[in-house]
């Protein structure tokens, strides 16, 4: 390969498309992306600024004086504050050996390795749900159900976020495997694929149940005997996600023949509606 052909932004898009299409918890439709800007460093943030619910009162004609309220306000920091790397070499001896898009299957599994980091750290905020919107718990899970309960803890979800009054439209559940295994078993659930399906599948998409797109993934947080799955549903406007990738650059090592490739990714995640997200904390029997 030769450096004069690399094109570090043309590297660089492809990267973040990977990474994009990899992505379960992180995609559209489960996470938005609205205060993503434009991030150039670790440690970079987004304040996110939010306004309060804005009164009514009765009107009398030629008798009420309308007097204004003044507008409350909070911000909300988002922290871009989670930086991974990449990095890799293909040794000029075992360059002349390999097909010539080795440099673009190992740019593509740097991008899945990234993801999958990515993935894992916005599963990881099941812990900012409100404390209210719990089925289960950490220290007394859901245990020895059957199928048929399993929609039934769907429902339960669904009606922690209808009291909250979440949106009903674009509402998602992520399952471990395992679970999806019981909805399969519930003639309730409405499989990707059939008629009664959506037409376009996001990632990890196997149907629909209780008013949720049910998504698979294997980063669900795992379980022990007292803590459980953490299965996240809610609404996209519940949480955020921001992420950029920089610095993608080829070298040449020093001291190497060979040529080497390596990126930053960058990003951060939050919650900022607590009260549309809801978690149903649950062990594998």
């Amino acid at each position: 390969m030769s450096l004069e052909n690399f094109i570090p932004e043309v590297w660089s898009a492809r990267l973040l498309e990977n990474l994009r299409t990899s992505l379960v918890y992180g995609q559209p439709g489960v996470v938005n992306r609205d205060y993503e800007g434009d991030i150039r460093q670790a440690g970079d943030t987004v304040r996110i600024t939010a306004i309060g619910a804005v009164a009514n009162a009765a009107y009398t004609k030629n008798a009420t004086t309308v007097v204004p309220e003044t507008l409350d306000d909070a911000q909300t920091i988002l922290s871009i504050d989670q930086c991974r790397y990449f990095a890799f070499q293909i040794d000029d001896v075992d360059r002349a050996q390999q097909r010539p898009n080795v440099m673009e299957a190992a740019m593509r599994e740097a991008a899945y390795s990234l993801a999958n980091t990515a993935d894992q750290y916005l599963a990881s905020l099941w812990s900012q749900v409100d404390e209210g919107n719990y089925v289960g718990s950490v220290g007394s899970p859901k245990t020895g159900y059957t199928a048929a309960q399993v929609y039934e803890f769907l429902v339960e979800l669904k009606v922690v976020l209808d009291t909250n009054d979440v949106p009903r439209e674009g509402r998602f559940c992520i399952v471990p495997p395992f679970l999806e295994g019981y909805l399969l078993k519930d003639d309730r659930f409405v499989k990707s694929g059939t008629e009664s399906g959506v037409a376009a599948l996001m990632n990890g998409q196997v149907g629909r149940a209780a008013g949720f797109q049910i998504l698979s993934s294997n980063n669900v947080p795992s379980a022990t005997a007292t803590t459980g799955f953490k299965v996240i549903a809610g609404h996209p406007t519940a949480w955020t996600y921001a992420e950029q990738v920089r610095q993608v650059e080829a070298y040449r090592p020093e001291g190497k023949f060979a040529d080497a490739v390596k990126g930053l990714h960058l990003y951060g995640a939050k919650v900022v509606r607590p009260r549309a997200l809801a978690c149903l904390v649950i062990n594998a029997t």
